[in-house]
């Protein structure tokens, strides 16, 4: 599988028919955390940004996974294949006890 960061750009202001969708979004986005076909999913802090690492075989997966998201319609992704990405938890942790 390959890895892909997707840049999402975010409309300025929200709709409301955006703000609406965010408890359907983040419920989407869950699943998808827990299935595994999304690593990580982060949003600046002036809300115009957000980040997500897709766990897929191709951009197209991509895209047919960013197209069940509720806000999908007001979300302009830019993907782009990652050689890899790191995290902490991909890390052993040592215990001490």
């Amino acid at each position: 599988m390959k890895q892909f960061m997707v840049e999402f750009d975010l409309p300025d202001p929200f709709p409301i028919e955006f703000v609406q969708r965010i408890p359907q979004q983040r419920n989407m986005v869950n699943y998808m955390l827990a299935e595994g076909k999304i690593k990580s999913y982060s949003l600046s802090l002036d809300r115009s940004k957000l980040w997500s690492i897709f766990v897929a075989e191709s951009e197209f997966e991509v895209m047919e996974l960013i197209a069940q998201f509720p806000l999908s319609d007001w979300m302009r992704p830019n993907i782009q294949e990652l050689m890899f990405h790191n995290s902490s938890d991909m890390v052993l942790q040592f215990s001490l006890n």
